[in-house]
């Protein structure tokens, strides 16, 4: 049965993350009038802004990493990430403090990169060029083939130039198998796990395919955008009003109304929006289980509890009223146990004892972020999401990150503490409903891949579609805003059909 196409032409996105700003702006670019309702103050979602006595703080995502799928996605729209921002790579990229009070600086130059890992380990120049171009064919075949899939039929990847690429992806090695078939050196080996620290399991649980990471990682290099990373989310809405679409900030949706499979209005905490497709980029479990009746809920709250999900984390924004030149722009706190932590986060789902951590301090290479001569520190802590967070934790992990920053320093820091706030899980499931309190969505895991995951499009109310982290492709602002083009472009290639 066909539906009217004059009469499908207008569009609600729920949340001005960075995959419901990417639907919204593909929508409209196609025509549609588009409105995007947004429950805080401005877009960006996780992706947002703190603004304290002069420090503009970036809330979370901080590494601005695989430029090509962010430049691809301007490019969709005729325009070029350098028309909103400029953009600088990082070199050195960053550095690992290590316990032995060894500081690894990773340059962004390929040579100084190989003769780094040739003076840590004898052969491990060579080595690292064999694992850079096994990880750069399954970074290539993941953004050529997989990522852009809507994943809602195992149909989608039966070809067998799929199957072939596939069969390539190291599917079912695990990462830690996999990086020790060409490295024997323990810091080589804590600088190569660290990105997939954050993907949902240990290394000996994570897919081999993703040393694509580290492809992203070594070769595509660490950028940042001069002001920072809330540039790109301002870039993004820009880029949609520029296409037509509406934001409404301060609109919490509370209630999906849903008639004969249509969902037909978006009820908010102001108003009521008439809906003929909607797509909803919050937080997939909190539309399901609080805004839809129960039957009308594509997976049940046993299914949710059964999900095994990426870290939360513990963040503290601080300014300090001096120059602390012992840290680079990015810094990496290796100086305790890696697997105990790991374990903290995936296994027991405790509190770390003695985490590892990470400081970004961009005014190290942009001086806007902070009055002249000060310095804006951002630091995280992973953790398990579910965790219960209170005012005496968070002063105790402040306490001790504080310390180990001040050892690299060799010198005082929390004296010179001009700005000092902190966020927790608890502040994710307040901000932003956040399953769990999650910082970075599902886990990816070969059992939470694909057309495993929760799908992009309700199997109950036949207009409603999902984006972001809790869907495909998976967490990441990359990732989300891939997320917002393929339920995009699966809406305008389904639009006029009733059938899920």
């Amino acid at each position: 049965m066909k539906k009217n196409p004059e009469a499908l032409k207008q569009a609600v996105v729920i949340g001005a993350g960075m995959a419901g700003m990417s639907a919204a702006a593909c929508l409209a670019q196609q025509g549609m009038e588009v409105t995007v309702l947004e429950k805080n103050g401005g877009p960006g979602g996780r992706a947002g802004l703190l603004e304290r006595d002069g420090f503009r703080f970036d809330k979370g995502p901080s590494w601005y990493w695989m430029p090509d799928v962010i430049e691809q996605y301007f490019h969709r729209f005729q325009r070029k990430v350098s028309d909103y921002m400029q953009l600088e790579r990082l070199d050195p990229a960053y550095q690992a403090i290590l316990g032995n009070g060894q500081q690894i600086r990773v340059p962004a130059g390929k040579k100084e990169l190989l003769d780094l890992f040739e003076s840590m380990e004898r052969g491990s120049a060579a080595q690292l060029e064999r694992f850079l171009l096994e990880a750069g064919k399954k970074y290539r075949a993941s953004m050529d083939t997989f990522i852009y899939k809507p994943s809602l039929s195992w149909m989608e990847f039966a070809d067998p130039g799929l199957l072939g690429a596939a069969w390539k992806m190291d599917l079912f090695r695990s990462f830690a198998k996999h990086v020790r078939r060409y490295f024997k050196n323990p810091d080589l080996l804590r600088l190569l796990e660290f990105p997939v620290l954050f993907l949902g399991a240990t290394p000996e649980k994570t897919p081999a395919l993703y040393s694509l990471m580290n492809y992203a990682d070594l070769e595509l290099g660490t950028w940042y955008p001069a002001g920072g990373m809330y540039r790109l989310s301002l870039a993004m809405e820009q880029v949609a009003k520029e296409q037509g679409v509406r934001f409404l900030y301060g609109q919490e949706v509370t209630q999906l109304e849903v008639e004969d499979r249509q969902l037909r209005q978006v009820i908010t905490n102001q108003q009521a929006f008439p809906a003929q497709v909607v797509v909803a980029a919050a937080d997939y479990h909190h539309v399901e289980q609080q805004l839809l009746a129960p039957g009308l809920r594509s997976h049940s709250e046993s299914y949710w509890q059964k999900r095994t999900l990426a870290p939360s984390c513990l963040i503290y924004y601080a300014g300090v009223n001096k120059r602390l030149p012992s840290l680079l722009h990015h810094n990496l706190f290796f100086d305790s146990d890696f697997r105990l932590h790991a374990q903290s986060i995936y296994e027991t789902h405790t509190w770390p004892e003695d985490p590892l951590f990470y400081v970004c301090c961009p005014s190290r290479t942009d001086p806007s972020v902070a009055p002249a001569g000060m310095e804006n520190l951002f630091i995280l802590i992973p953790v398990s999401a579910g965790l219960t967070d209170t005012d005496e934790l968070r002063h105790h992990y402040f306490a001790a990150v504080m310390k180990r920053i001040e050892q690299l320093c060799g010198t005082s820091v929390t004296s010179h503490l001009v700005v000092q706030e902190s966020y927790a899980p608890s502040d994710f499931v307040r901000e932003f409903h956040s399953f769990k309190g999650n910082a970075y969505g599902l886990a990816n895991t070969l059992l939470q891949t694909a057309v495993l995951k929760p799908a992009i499009r309700s199997r109950k109310v036949d207009n409603l579609f999902f984006a972001g982290q809790l869907t495909v492709p998976g967490p990441g602002i990359p990732p989300a805003i891939i997320s917002g083009q393929v339920v995009a472009d699966y809406i305008l290639r389904n639009l006029f059909t009733s059938t899920p």
